[in-house]
């Protein structure tokens, strides 16, 4: 019996212990509806640092990573309904084509319903035209149709956990909108957080029988979804501005160090008295 468990225990554990094989994690998670495990193939590097409420830096990318794969799970669930209850007009809008969607210009109703018939075929179809290549450093190469995956930006890197996905850090640390205190992990967590409530919102609708098509699924997904984010975004985006007012220098590079006054759990961000600092006259 003891056997039996260690081998079904096994079927469960992806190999990710070349970058190939990686690759081909990612892609079983797809087909094997298992989404809620994408965000363990992602490697975030965190800085050596714990913020004030005692909350380190990879916990609090952690926790982000947490909460998008309770949301991608619930998207996929969401998706099974919306494919199994209007699968002609799902299989009318596929053949549109994202091309032609994109020459249509931004329209969040169209992509809700593109991401409802099939949250993950932009993955699937990425990874048939996909190419790795070991570059014997711990890290390896992406290369899509023989060119440079974005511009040379998507990497993979070799962790004690195995091969993961690299998010370019160092590169996106440099842009004012990348997360720097624990109050800003927080509010990109909370993101994942508003965006699968509003799925399940939807859900519940949906299982009640008031979204008669695609389009209306469409329309009201996006529209719950949008409000979410936008809400979110806006927050966001007023800490990283009273952020660019403060000192950058202050901000905590060792383990030890505390995190900025910002970023304690019960700020406000519009309410900081140091959000405008005076200009001292000289002598």
């Amino acid at each position: 019996m003891c056997a039996l468990c260690v081998v079904g225990c096994k079927k469960n554990v992806d190999d990710t212990s070349t970058p190939q094989k990686a690759l081909d994690a990612i892609q079983r998670m797809i087909e094997e509806g298992r989404p809620q495990d994408l965000p363990k193939m992602i490697e975030i590097k965190a800085r050596d640092v714990t913020f004030e409420d005692g909350v380190t830096e990879a916990s609090a990318i952690q926790n982000v990573k947490d909460k998008l794969g309770t949301m991608l799970g619930k998207l996929w669930r969401v998706s099974k309904k919306v494919n199994s209850r209007f699968p002609a007009e799902l299989k009318a809008e596929a053949k549109v084509g994202v091309k032609a969607a994109a020459d249509q210009g931004f329209d969040y109703r169209s992509l809700a319903k593109r991401v409802l018939g099939d949250p993950f075929g932009f993955l699937t179809e990425q990874r048939a035209r996909m190419e790795v290549e070991d570059l014997g450093d711990g890290t390896a190469a992406i290369s899509i149709d023989k060119e440079p995956a974005f511009g040379g930006l998507l990497t993979m890197v070799e962790t004690s956990d195995g091969w993961k996905m690299n998010v370019p850090v160092d590169t996106l640390r440099s842009n004012k909108y990348w997360p720097d205190s624990r109050h800003e992990w927080a509010v990109i967590a909370s993101m994942m957080i508003g965006i699968e409530n509003s799925l399940g919102e939807f859900e519940g609708e949906f299982d009640q029988g008031k979204i008669r098509s695609v389009r209306e699924a469409g329309e009201r997904v996006g529209r719950l979804v949008g409000e979410s984010v936008v809400v979110q975004s806006i927050i966001y985006s007023m800490m990283k501005r009273d952020d660019g007012t403060k000192d950058k220098d202050a901000a905590p590079t060792k383990s030890t160090a505390k995190s900025k006054p910002d970023s304690k759990p019960d700020s406000k961000p519009d309410s900081k008295p140091d959000s405008k600092p005076k200009k001292k006259s000289k002598a």
